[in-house]
């Protein structure tokens, strides 16, 4: 009970200071998972009950086999009536007749029983193949849930003290898990460089994204709309170069940091993905930042 305390703490006053995080959305993802447990059972007794059908189907291709040989063996002896009864009553050729033709009616229909009950088996087997493949999607499926669910509570739990300040939001939206951090946590005004509090920062992150493999990594630098002037533009002619110096210098640390640089990569917005208006000094703020964003591998 005190760690569940301990943890909707810093999930409530960074409701209270930035709107950004909720503890609604923590217990959503459990409810998603919870549901794909559901429809992973719903799927399991499809598959018994169809498993049940297929026994039936065998029992059934088993019980025709032997009528077919029976059958066969009928035929055969038929067979050796017609040789007898061509030789010692050929007067009789219109009966012979009729008999040969009940027996290949005989024999005709037990084809299309066998060749009915080989199309069911064939079905049944695509059908159970299906179930199989759906069982593994929403295995893997739920899995995923939890691993971000997982991962989220994590990160809001590292990062309380960052989170009630203001300086950084983690925000899951559309299957992509973002942590958002104004750039004055990590540079000091018109710089590139990390400065040593925000490896601090970076550093929480790591420990986090060391546990996640099955997900790529991508470091987004993004400004604000004010152009570069004065010596500053002579290194960062625009925001451009700004925006990608700042997302390749944290990507180059969390490699360093023991990252797979695979699944690592820095993508520059300059000043063209705002997330608030740039007309007050507060927006053009939350527009200055680095969003770290956990994506689907390629």
């Amino acid at each position: 009970m005190k760690r569940i305390l301990l943890f909707c703490l810093p999930v409530l006053v960074c409701f209270a200071l930035t709107g950004c995080v909720t503890s609604g959305t923590y217990h959503k993802k459990e409810l998603e998972a919870q549901n794909l447990e559901k429809s992973l059972q719903e799927q399991r007794g499809q598959y018994n009950i169809l498993m049940g059908e297929n026994d039936q189907l065998k029992n059934d291709v088993k019980r025709l086999t032997t009528e077919l040989a029976a059958m066969t063996g009928e035929k055969n002896a038929l067979s050796t009536d017609k040789k007898g009864l061509e030789e010692t009553l050929k007067s009789t050729s219109d009966a012979k007749n009729q008999k040969i033709g009940e027996l290949s009616q005989k024999v005709g229909d037990l084809n299309l029983k066998v060749g009915d009950l080989t199309q069911k088996t064939a079905d049944l087997e695509a059908e159970n193949k299906r179930l199989k493949e759906e069982v593994a999607r929403l295995q893997k499926q739920k899995e995923e849930v939890q691993q971000k669910s997982q991962t989220y509570g994590d990160l809001l739990e590292q990062m309380k003290g960052e989170i009630a300040k203001g300086q950084v939001t983690i925000s899951e939206l559309k299957g992509k898990l973002t942590v958002n951090m104004v750039d004055s946590v990590l540079f000091d005004s018109g710089k590139a460089e990390v400065k040593p509090e925000g490896l601090v920062v970076l550093q929480k992150v790591v420990d986090i994204l060391k546990t996640v493999k099955d997900k790529a990594v991508r470091i987004e630098g993004h400004t604000d709309n004010v152009q570069i002037v004065g010596q500053l533009a002579k290194r960062y002619p625009t925001n451009w170069e700004l925006s990608a110096a700042r997302a390749i210098n944290v990507t180059r640390y969390l490699q360093q940091q023991g990252l797979d640089p695979n699944l690592l990569g820095a993508v520059a917005y300059g000043e063209y993905k705002p997330v608030a208006p740039n007309d007050t000094d507060e927006g053009r703020a939350k527009n200055r930042r680095i969003e770290i964003v956990l994506v689907a591998k390629e």
